[in-house]
């Protein structure tokens, strides 16, 4: 592990969020970051990269409660760039939506408007409503501080890791579960990282991957690193330990990307009040090929923890949206640095 400093001033204040957010989802499409709501926030809205502005999309529907949701990116329209489609799901208080989202900045009218740009129920073949998580075996379980990706041969496998140790591969085809598996880690697991190792994979490897069927994963929390290796052939996991660097050992509730086979963390928190919390605001850099991190200290301009973090769509900048202070106060902070500083 190798210290290096890097200043505040690596960090370029952006244009405040219309509103405080903290817990937010953002996704990125195109030019636009799309801000899917925060705890106890129900907007969302564009955020444009060149021209530095934000546009309101909606809200979610009112009887929607946010509180660690998560939100993942489908498919995008591959006839016209200017479309997407958004799911949202879990958060302590369930719900299961998905957005056919138009970009607010274009010109150009849908001739699909109806129900564009609205959170509605997500429904399967026979149009009846689909909720994850509010199943036999899984109504029971805590969404609060959920992470997916999707993966998968065909990209149709929604992998769900969530509170205390599980996780779940749910068929967007199918519209149902088809493994539920325990997370080999002594900690809960909760607002932590979790990414999908194929899209840091060259389309070389990525090919290789997709025919063997197999989708790797890796997830962090706290002192937990996981190595996780899904068969689709066989609908099995396989587990490896990760080392976890010990300045990042005792956070959780960080931002993070990865890009370039390494993931970069942002700031977080160790979970516990009073006397005993502890805010971070240092960077680390865990490079996924050498199996080594690295920790920067002295970064980010201000305490912060539950923000959230996204890549340009050139991948030059990551930019860090909202968060918590130090306080426990939602803040409109908006920034981006440049990853190649990391």
């Amino acid at each position: 592990m190798i210290n290096q400093n890097i200043t505040p001033t690596h960090f370029q204040a952006l244009e405040d969020l219309p509103i405080p957010l903290a817990l937010s989802q953002c996704v990125l499409h195109e030019n636009e970051l799309i801000i899917c709501g925060g705890v106890h926030k129900r907007d969302c809205y564009s955020y444009h990269t060149r021209k530095n502005e934000y546009k309101f999309i909606c809200k979610y529907p009112s009887d929607v409660k946010l509180v660690g949701h998560c939100v993942v990116k489908l498919e995008d329209n591959k006839n016209d760039s200017n479309e997407t489609t958004l799911l949202s799901f879990g958060g302590y208080y369930k719900h299961t939506l998905i957005m056919k989202y138009v970009s607010v900045w274009s010109n150009a009218k849908s001739k699909k408007a109806s129900n564009r740009n609205q959170w509605i129920p997500l429904t399967n073949n026979h149009k009846r409503p689909v909720q994850i998580g509010k199943d036999e075996k899984e109504k029971k379980a805590n969404y609060q501080g959920v992470r997916a990706v999707i993966g998968g041969s065909n990209n149709n496998l929604l992998f769900i890791t969530y509170f205390p140790k599980n996780i779940s591969v749910f068929d967007l085809n199918l519209f149902q579960f088809i493994k539920h598996d325990t997370l080999p880690t002594e900690i809960e697991i909760l607002f932590h990282c979790f990414v999908l190792k194929c899209g840091m994979m060259k389309t070389e490897e990525r090919s290789k991957s997709r025919k063997k069927r197999m989708c790797e994963m890796l997830l962090f929390c706290k002192k937990t690193g996981l190595s996780i290796e899904y068969n689709e052939d066989n609908n099995t996991f396989q587990f490896r330990q990760i080392p976890v660097c010990d300045e990042i050992a005792p956070f959780n509730e960080y931002a993070y990307v990865c890009i370039n086979n390494i993931i970069l963390f942002f700031d977080g928190w160790n979970c516990k009040s009073d006397d005993e919390s502890v805010v971070s605001k240092l960077v680390h850099n865990y490079s996924i090929q050498e199996n080594k991190w690295t920790t920067f200290q002295n970064t980010l301009p201000n305490l912060l923890h539950n923000c959230v973090a996204v890549l340009s769509d050139d991948n030059t900048y990551v930019h860090i949206i909202g968060g918590w202070n130090d306080k426990g106060m939602p803040v409109s902070t908006h920034m981006k640095a440049e990853v190649s500083k990391w």
